[in-house]
């Protein structure tokens, strides 16, 4: 409407002006050798007018024809477009729906209308993969990755088949070259420490370690896989230090400082980590120069000192009395510890010995062994290196389970014990 008035106004000036001109009055002359030309000042321009828009409008119709072939194809374009976007919309819905044949053909529809584009070929590689067939899926992932921009999906892809099957020096390949594609996508450093956890390459998962994941066990791991000894000794620091508690470093980096002729900080090491987390293992560490009963005695006092009430305290210090025939000394121990409510059944066999050693084989003696039998019968047992995975039992502690190949998964803790089964009534 507002263009309408506009024009209108346009010609009404036009209009105007000529009535203006021709009111105004006046000619133009113009002589070229003998030929004299005069003519109405109106006439003239309005001459010029028309052929001003003559001239445009041939101009404007050159265009037209030239930009034709053009036109048509932008329209067919847009109509592929068009065709193609609601190809993929269905194939979006099928995948969702699970239909993985409707899937194909709509992709199959929507790559003829919009060529090979990274939704296209993503979706192709989905549907493939949904259909069963990795190698078309791969494929069409491939070409992902052969683009500059979607090679982080392709290699996204990629990484994840060969992960399905178990391929993993080619997935550790993929995520490095995902991880360069994509610097700083926190999803490629997830799946690249889990690569390393899961090739026991320690020193690349320590680097990337995800959190959640020990930095002592991982450094410890790497350091027990570490051919450079410098490099050793401080991956054995390492550990120690992001876990004091954790025994099997604080064992390693004692022995480091043992190897290296400083026996009494590689014994402040060991009373740091029994204050923090005692372990057995920490004691007979800390114990084995000591050669006479009594020494070990006194030995063991200096150790538990920070921790002095701790159950592993109590039973170090009660079997070592016992040992060294410090019959009263056991059982102030021994006893105490009982009736804490934390003893284990280590410590109740430590009171049977105790009673056999005390009261020897009479009524009180025999007694006494029975009742701490049977407390150790209910007790709980006593903690080892158990992978939490499959609840086996070790030895030592390893980074990895040798029997269902879990990594990270080994800990000091109680072994599971499976509830009694009732026994069947008689009928």
């Amino acid at each position: 409407m507002l263009r309408a008035i506009w024009l209108l106004i346009v010609l009404a000036v036009g209009v105007a002006f000529a009535w203006y001109l021709r009111n105004l009055g006046g000619a133009v002359e113009m002589r070229v050798g003998d030929v004299f030309v005069g003519l109405p000042l109106w006439v003239l321009l309005l001459i010029l007018v028309v052929g001003f828009v003559v001239l445009h409008g041939l101009l404007r119709g050159w265009a037209l024809l030239r930009s034709w072939p053009q036109r048509i194809r932008d329209r067919r374009t847009a109509r592929y477009r068009t065709e193609g976007d609601a190809a993929v919309t269905r194939a979006l819905v099928a995948l969702a729906s699970g239909t993985a044949d409707q899937a194909r053909m709509e992709i199959r529809r929507a790559r003829k209308l919009l060529g090979d584009t990274p939704h296209t070929l993503l979706l192709t590689a989905e549907a493939e993969r949904m259909s069963g067939r990795e190698e078309a899926a791969n494929a069409a992932f491939q070409a992902l990755a052969e683009r500059e921009d979607a090679r982080f999906l392709g290699l996204r892809g990629l990484l994840r088949s060969a992960m399905q099957r178990e391929d993993w020096p080619e997935a550790q390949r993929l995520a490095r070259e995902a991880e360069a594609a994509q610097p700083g996508a926190s999803w490629v450093r997830e799946e690249r420490a889990l690569l390393a956890m899961r090739t026991h390459h320690w020193g690349e998962a320590l680097a990337l370690r995800a959190p959640g994941l020990s930095e002592s066990a991982l450094a410890l791991a790497a350091a027990e896989e570490e051919q450079a000894p410098t490099r050793k000794a401080e991956l054995e620091k390492r550990a120690f230090q992001a876990d004091p508690g954790f025994a099997p470093a604080a064992l390693a980096y004692a022995a480091q400082l043992r190897d290296l002729g400083s026996p009494r900080r590689s014994r402040a090491v060991l009373e740091e980590s029994w204050k923090a987390a005692p372990h057995p293992d920490l004691a007979r560490a800390y114990l084995a120069g000591e050669g006479d009963v009594l020494a070990r005695v006194r030995a063991a006092e200096a150790l538990v000192e920070p921790n002095r009430t701790h159950p592993e305290s109590r039973l170090l210090l009660g079997r070592l009395a016992l040992e060294a025939s410090l019959v009263g000394r056991a059982r102030t121990e021994l006893e105490a510890l009982a009736a804490s409510g934390e003893a284990d059944r280590r410590a109740y066999l430590a009171l049977v010995d105790l009673e056999r050693v005390e009261q020897g084989d009479t009524p009180a003696g025999r007694a006494g062994e029975a009742k701490w039998l049977r407390a150790a019968a209910a007790a709980a047992p006593e903690p080892r290196w158990v992978c939490g995975q499959c609840g086996q039992e070790h030895e030592a502690w390893a980074p990895v389970c040798d029997h269902c190949g879990t990594t990270g998964r080994i800990g000091w803790t109680a072994p599971y014990q499976r509830p009694p089964v009732p026994r069947a009534e008689k009928v």
